[in-house]
C-alpha cells in the first residue's frame, strides 16, 4: 500500500494508537510494522486472531505478559559465546517464567471457549523451568548474585563481611581515644578507593602514620589509612578480587545454560510478540466499541453506522453507505463544511483497518472488501516550491491514480475538477469518472458541481448521495444520505439571514429553468425521505411495543400453566395419598378376614379377596391425562345435568349448560366453560333436590347419587347456616369423603368467622383453611374429615 495514502487517510494514528495498548516491547514493535494485505484469507484469520483475543479478554482479562522483556540482544551474546550480566540473566528468566503463564493462560481459556488461533500460537511456547530455576537460585530479583549461588562464593563473603567487621571495630576504638580525637576533623570512618579510612587533621599528618589516600578541598582534612589497618584492607582486596571471580565463574556457568536454549527462547519471543499483538488490536477494538467486520474480495462494500476513529465519541455523526452491489460509484454533492472530506476519509480508513485485521466502529453486521489498492486525492495540496496551483497537484496525483488503479481497487476523490474554470472542471470531472467507472473500480468522489448530479442520475451503476443540511438552523447534521443529490442551499440560507426577498427573486431568475426543475426534483426527493424516515420511525417503536407485549403475554401465560399444572399435579397426588390409604385399610381388612377363615372356617374364598385387592390397586389414579374419545358420540349424549369428565383437566364434573360448541362445567366449587370435545359422559343426569331452610332466607345443597362435596351458605344467617353445617359434615363423614368445602362467601366476615369457629371445636374435623387459587379463595373454606 502507498505510503502516502496511508499518511493522506492518517492511517499512522490508528498505528500509534495500536502501540500504546500493547503490554510488552515486543507487542509494539510488531503493532508498529503493521500494514494492510491484499489477500482475503490473510486477512480472515488476521481479524479471526483479533476476534478470538477479543474472546478471551473479555473473559479473563489480558494475558499476564508482566517479566517479558527483549532478550534478543543477549541470546546473541550467548550464542556467540559472551559472558551474560546478572541484569540479562535475570530478564531471561522472567521472560521464561511469563510465557509458562501466557501459555497456562491461554489453555484455560481455551477449555472453555473454543480460540484455536491463539491456543495453536500459545501451544509452540517452549517451557524452561529448569533454566528458570538455576537463575533465580543465583540471581535475586535485584540482580545481585546471591551467597547460595555457590559453596565458594558463600565462604568468600562470609571472610568478607568478617574482615569488614573486624576493621571497623579496630577503627571505632581509635577514634573513640581522647588522643586521637583531637587529630580527627571527624570522629567518623568513611572509604576511599575501596579502602577503609580516617579524616585526620592537615596540621596533624606528621603524629599520624599511615597511608594518605585522598584530602578535602581546601586541603585541610586528610583520608588516612592507618598503618594498623593496612595489611586488614589489603586482606579485603584479596577477597573482593577472590569474590569478582567467583561470581564471573557463576554467570558464566549460568549463560552456558541459556546458550543451550537460544533458539527455543528467540522463537518465544516472536510468539510473545504476536500474542501481545493480537491482545492489543482486541483493546483497541473495545475501546473504540468497534466490531469484526465480514470480509470479501468482490468490491462490495456496506458500512453500518460507521464512524471515524480518530473522532471524538460525542461528536462524530455515524454514516450508513453501500457500495458494490446495484452501484460502484458514489457522487457525494453537499456544501463546504458539511461532512463530505470526513464521509470519504471515514470509509477509506475503515476500509484499511479492517484489511490491516483490526475491528472497525461500525455495528455488526457491516462488510467490507479486501482491495488491492486504496488511492485517494483529498486536501489542497498546493505547492509553493514546485510552483504548482492546487489544481495542477491535484491533477498531477490523480494522472498517477489513474495510472496505477485496477479494477480492484478503490478510488477516493475529494473536491473533483476543482480549482479551475467551472465549465471545464465539470466537464473533466465526468471524463475522469466515466473513465474509472468503465474500467471497474469502486469509486467514490466528491463535489460541488451540479452537472455531476445529472450525470450520476442518468447512468447505470452510479448514484448520486449528499451531505444533509439542516435549512431550520443554517447547519449541516454530517448525515450521508445516499440515493439524494445535494441542494443548493445559497438562496434559502440567503433569506434566512435577512438578504432583500427582490435581490433574491432576481437572483432566481438568472437561474436556468432547467436548473430550477432540478432543484424542485431534488426538493421533492428530500421531502419524501424525511416523511418515510419519520415513518419507519414510528413503524419501528410500534414494532417494538408490540414485541414487548407480546413477550409479557407469553410470560404470563407460561406462569399461568405452571400454576395450573403445579394445582393439578397437587389435585392427583392428593387423590392418589387418599387411595393409597383407603387401599391400605382394605388390606388390613382382607388380612382379618383371611385370619377369621383359617381360625373359624369361615366361608370366606380365596380368589374373592384377590379380586377385590385387584380392584383397589385399579383405583389408584393415573398420573397420565386420559385419551380423547371421538367427539360425535359424545355431542350426541351429552346434557345440562350429566355428571362427565373433562379431559384437559382429567376432572370430573356436572355439566350445568350447553351452548353451541362450548359447555358450562361445575367442577367442585368452580364453574369452567370447555370445548364439548373435551368432554366424556360418566352418567347420566340425576334429579336435583334443593331444601330452603325460611322464606327469609335459604342454603342449599345439591346431592347426587348420595352426598355432595360443597355446601352453599351464601343468603343465610349463622344460626340456620350452622344447623345445615352439622349436618352436612355427619353425612360427609358418613360418607368417608375426607375433603369437603363450605361456600360462605366474603362479605362481612361474620358467617365466615361463625362457621369457623363451629369447626374448631367439631369432632369429626381434622383441620381445616381457607380456599387456595383456584378454590374460592377467602370466600371458601376447606375442611379435611377425619
Amino acid at each position: 500500500m502507498d505510503g502516502k495514502i496511508l499518511a493522506t487517510l492518517e492511517f499512522h494514528k490508528i498505528i500509534h494508537k495500536l502501540t500504546e495498548r500493547a503490554s510488552t516491547d515486543l507487542g509494539k514493535r510488531e503493532a508498529a510494522k503493521l500494514a494492510p494485505v491484499s489477500d482475503l484469507e490473510t486477512v480472515k484469520l488476521m481479524l479471526q486472531a483479533t476476534d478470538e483475543a477479543y474472546t478471551a479478554d473479555r473473559l479473563k482479562g489480558s494475558a499476564p505478559f508482566g517479566g517479558v522483556a527483549d532478550i534478543a540482544p543477549a541470546l546473541q551474546r550467548a550464542r556467540i559465546g559472551g559472558t551474560l550480566n546478572p541484569e540479562e540473566l535475570l530478564d531471561i528468566a522472567l521472560t521464561s517464567r511469563a510465557s509458562r503463564r501466557v501459555k497456562r493462560h491461554i489453555a484455560v481459556i481455551h477449555e472453555d471457549e473454543s480460540i484455536p488461533l491463539l491456543n495453536g500460537i500459545a501451544e509452540q511456547l517452549a517451557e524452561h523451568k529448569a533454566l528458570e530455576d538455576d537463575i533465580f537460585a543465583c540471581i535475586d530479583e535485584q540482580a545481585e548474585v546471591m551467597d547460595s549461588a555457590s559453596a565458594e562464593l558463600a565462604s568468600i563473603r562470609h571472610e568478607l563481611r568478617s574482615g569488614e567487621s573486624r576493621i571497623r571495630e579496630k577503627l571505632e576504638q581509635m577514634i573513640r581515644s581522647s588522643s586521637v580525637q583531637k587529630m580527627l576533623q571527624d570522629a567518623i570512618i568513611t572509604l576511599r578507593g575501596d579502602r577503609y579510612v580516617i579524616p585526620v587533621k592537615q596540621e596533624y599528618r606528621s603524629n599520624f602514620g599511615g597511608i594518605v589516600h585522598d584530602q578535602s578541598g581546601s586541603g585541610a582534612t586528610l583520608f588516612i589509612e592507618p598503618e594498623a589497618i593496612v595489611a586488614m584492607n589489603n586482606k579485603l582486596r584479596e577477597l573482593k578480587a577472590a569474590e569478582l571471580r567467583e561470581i564471573e565463574k557463576i554467570l558464566q556457568m549460568l549463560t552456558a545454560k541459556v546458550a543451550d536454549y537460544t533458539e527455543d527462547l528467540g522463537y518465544n519471543l516472536d510468539l510473545l510478540a504476536r500474542l501481545d499483538f493480537a491482545y492489543a488490536k482486541a483493546r483497541l477494538g473495545h475501546e473504540m466499541k468497534a466490531s469484526m467486520p465480514r470480509m470479501n474480495d468482490r468490491g462490495f462494500l456496506k458500512l453500518k453506522r460507521g464512524r471515524h476513529p480518530l473522532i471524538a465519541a460525542e461528536k462524530v455523526v455515524p454514516i450508513d453507505v453501500e457500495l458494490g452491489n446495484d452501484f460502484t460509484a458514489i457522487i457525494v454533492t453537499g456544501p463546504n463544511t458539511g461532512g463530505k472530506t470526513v464521509s470519504l476519509k471515514t470509509i477509506g480508513l475503515l476500509s484499511l483497518m479492517a484489511m490491516s485485521g483490526l475491528f472497525v466502529p461500525a455495528e455488526e453486521g457491516s462488510q467490507l472488501c479486501v482491495f488491492d489498492a486504496i488511492y485517494a486525492d483529498i486536501g489542497d495540496e498546493q505547492s509553493i516550491e514546485q510552483s504548482l496551483s492546487t489544481f495542477s497537484s491535484h491533477m498531477t496525483n490523480i494522472i498517477r491514480i489513474l495510472n496505477a488503479m485496477t479494477a480492484k481497487s478503490l478510488v477516493l476523490l475529494d473536491e473533483l475538477g476543482a480549482g479551475t474554470d467551472p465549465a471545464e472542471g465539470s466537464a473533466l470531472a465526468i471524463a475522469i469518472l466515466e473513465h474509472i467507472h468503465k474500467l471497474g473500480c469502486r469509486i467514490i468522489a466528491t463535489t460541488h458541481y451540479s452537472e455531476l448530479k445529472a450525470y450520476a442520475y442518468d447512468r447505470k451503476g452510479i448514484i448520486n448521495a449528499s451531505m444533509e443540511f439542516d435549512i431550520a438552523t443554517l447547519s449541516p447534521t454530517y448525515r450521508l444520505l445516499v440515493g439524494v443529490p445535494g441542494r443548493s442551499n445559497a438562496f434559502a440560507i440567503a433569506e434566512r439571514l435577512g438578504l432583500s426577498r427582490s435581490i433574491i427573486d432576481h437572483a432566481r431568475g438568472e437561474v436556468s429553468e432547467e436548473d430550477q426543475r432540478v432543484e424542485s426534483m431534488i426538493a421533492s426527493l428530500e421531502e419524501d425521505r424525511i416523511s418515510a424516515e419519520s415513518e419507519r420511525r414510528t413503524a419501528e417503536q410500534l414494532r417494538r411495543e408490540l414485541q414487548a407485549k407480546q413477550q409479557q403475554h407469553e410470560a404470563e401465560l407460561q406462569k399461568f400453566e405452571e400454576q395450573r399444572d403445579k394445582l393439578l399435579e397437587k389435585a392427583r397426588e392428593e387423590a392418589r395419598e387418599a387411595v393409597a390409604k383407603a387401599k391400605k385399610e382394605a388390606e388390613t381388612i382382607i388380612a382379618d378376614l383371611r385370619k377369621l377363615a383359617l381360625e373359624e372356617g369361615a366361608s370366606v374364598k380365596e380368589h374373592k379377596l384377590i379380586e377385590a385387592k385387584r380392584r383397589l390397586e385399579e383405583a389408584v389414579p393415573e398420573q397420565k391425562k386420559a385419551k380423547k374419545p371421538a367427539a360425535k358420540a359424545k355431542r350426541e349424549t351429552i346434557g345440562p345435568g350429566d355428571e362427565v369428565m373433562v379431559y384437559s383437566l382429567n376432572q370430573k364434573g356436572h355439566v350445568v349448560d350447553i351452548s353451541g360448541k362450548e359447555a358450562t362445567v361445575q367442577l367442585g366449587i368452580m364453574k369452567m366453560k370447555v370445548s364439548v370435545d373435551d368432554l366424556e359422559l360418566v352418567k347420566a343426569a340425576a334429579s336435583i333436590v334443593a331444601k330452603p331452610l325460611k322464606q327469609a332466607a335459604s342454603v342449599k345443597r345439591t346431592r347426587d347419587d348420595q352426598v355432595r362435596m360443597e355446601l352453599d351458605l351464601r343468603g343465610a344467617n349463622l344460626e340456620e347456616a350452622l344447623i345445615e353445617v352439622d349436618r352436612f359434615l355427619d353425612e360427609s363423614f358418613l360418607a368417608g369423603m375426607g375433603q369437603v368445602y363450605i361456600i360462605h362467601g366474603i362479605g362481612t366476615g361474620v358467617l365466615r368467622s361463625g362457621v369457623q369457629e363451629y369447626l374448631r371445636r367439631h369432632s369429626h374435623i381434622k383441620k381445616y383453611r381457607l380456599g387456595a387459587y383456584g378454590e374460592g379463595g377467602a370466600g371458601v373454606t376447606v375442611v379435611e374429615l377425619k
